[in-house]
């Protein structure tokens, strides 16, 4: 028995190595794949091919010289042709919404839920099955969603109504730069690690494995819509709080009320709902969206335009005919002469050389990058960027994000593309709203 089973052994590895052999013919050919990848162009998005330029101020700098010019490069990246919109963002609200309804409903309705795939394996918690429609008003359902609407004390005229603060995307995510640190490496010749990681409360915990690196978000995903109304004292803007997120006219202009932690969470949640869809077709996952670093916003607003103050080049805010160029508050007390008080729809002015709307005016946007004024003096000039995690103790200093492109309540001086300035990741502005990159390893096209 023990001869049949070394004979056994034995024949297989000769099986292996004669169809490796013939395969290969002992050469060093590499792994089989299905063929050489090829990105499609991501809807909406626009590339920005690999290239260097002089990064700072280019004329202007009201900081004297806090903001250094310093030649760096960027390598290729897709980049969203405009800010995400009202209806854009609105996508993500409804899929949270449908989510967590999805969840409670299964837990009295069975076909909510998939239990196990199409080979019969069990998946471990059960995963939504969104092919059931929800039908909001049917009153069972309405029971067993108790939880997501407003308490019988806050319902105005007794209508029922989701309440906005149980709409929270919880996500995970690899804290790579813990990972990446040398005192945290794996020892191999003792089978585990050494060092320690912070967890997003600040907790020092020791290293077991890959799942200390992991990390847990709940984010609240409704912007906040007091915004219009926090941000300006004796102003009189009442309307957009309760309609510019909520009113069909406004679902092209650029979403506010946005926090940097739901700008984050927003693009967990766009990679997460891409890549399922391409998981249904078999094909391969992409890159992730994120925001993007202040490097990369800077040359995409740029266009391809080296030493220029604005997106569309030149030292003037005015076209050949007059006409402003971009929205933003063109003179003291006057917001209107650009076409526009606040914010506009997205793409009504003109694009840069790389098809990128609203790079100056409109709304300001966040970006990955923390907020240091000595940042350009110690960034690497490949691919810069500086981050920080902040915690929760640590002081506001450390909570700053960097914000690019002047807004529709900024003078000129902040659309000019050098220009950098901050906000703090907590916080949520009528004049602040976002667009995602995604990284692009495809050859230049």
């Amino acid at each position: 028995m023990k001869n049949f089973f070394l004979f056994g052994m034995i024949s297989s590895f000769l099986l292996l190595l004669a169809s490796c052999s013939q395969s290969s013919e002992g050469e060093l050919v590499g792994v089989e794949r299905s063929g050489k990848y090829f990105e499609p162009s991501p809807y909406g998005m626009t590339y920005v091919p690999r290239g260097s330029f002089n990064m700072g101020p280019s004329d202007q700098d009201i900081t004297s010289g806090l903001s250094p010019n310093r030649t760096v490069t960027v390598e290729g990246f897709w980049m969203d042709e405009t800010e995400i919109t009202n209806n854009e963002y609105r996508q993500f609200v409804y899929w949270v919404r449908d989510s967590l309804a999805r969840r409670k409903l299964g837990e009295v309705n069975a076909d909510f839920l998939i239990s196990e795939d199409d080979n019969g394996n069990p998946y471990d918690p059960p995963i939504l099955n969104w092919d059931e429609d929800i039908e909001w008003t049917d009153p069972d359902n309405q029971v067993a969603l108790e939880d997501l609407y407003y308490k019988e004390k806050d319902r105005i005229f007794g209508k029922k109504s989701i309440d906005p603060n149980q709409l929270i995307f919880e996500y995970y995510w690899v804290d790579l730069r813990q990972a990446a640190k040398r005192e945290n490496a794996y020892n191999a010749s003792e089978d585990k690690y050494e060092g320690f990681v912070y967890d997003l409360e600040g907790k020092q915990v020791p290293i077991e494995g890959r799942s200390s690196f992991i990390m847990n978000n709940k984010v609240m995903v409704y912007p906040d819509t007091l915004c219009w109304i926090r941000d300006y004292t004796y102003s009189y803007n009442e309307p957009m709080a309760t309609t510019y997120f909520y009113h069909p006219s406004f679902d092209d202009y650029p979403v506010v009320g946005v926090t940097w932690k739901q700008a984050r969470a927003f693009c967990a949640w766009r990679t997460h709902y891409k890549n399922d869809a391409l998981q249904k077709d078999g094909q391969e996952p992409v890159q992730a969206y994120r925001l993007p670093s202040e490097a990369e916003w800077e040359y995409g607003a740029r266009g391809g335009l080296a030493h220029s103050m604005y997106p569309w080049g030149g030292v003037y805010t005015r076209n050949e005919e007059g006409c402003f160029m971009a929205n933003f508050k063109p003179i003291r007390g006057n917001y209107s002469d650009d076409n526009g008080m606040t914010t506009t729809e997205v793409a009504k002015y003109d694009p840069n050389g790389f098809s990128l709307y609203d790079m100056a005016g409109n709304v300001a946007e966040w970006t990955i990058s923390a907020y240091d004024e000595a940042t350009y003096n110690f960034m690497h000039d490949a691919n810069p960027n500086y981050e920080y995690n902040a915690l929760p103790d640590d002081p506001p200093a450390l909570k700053r994000k960097v914000i690019r492109g002047g807004s529709w309540k900024d003078i000129a001086y902040f659309l000019q593309v050098g220009t950098r300035t901050y906000e703090y990741q907590d916080t949520a502005k009528s004049y602040i709203g976002f667009r995602c990159v995604r990284s692009s390893f495809q050859d230049e096209f």
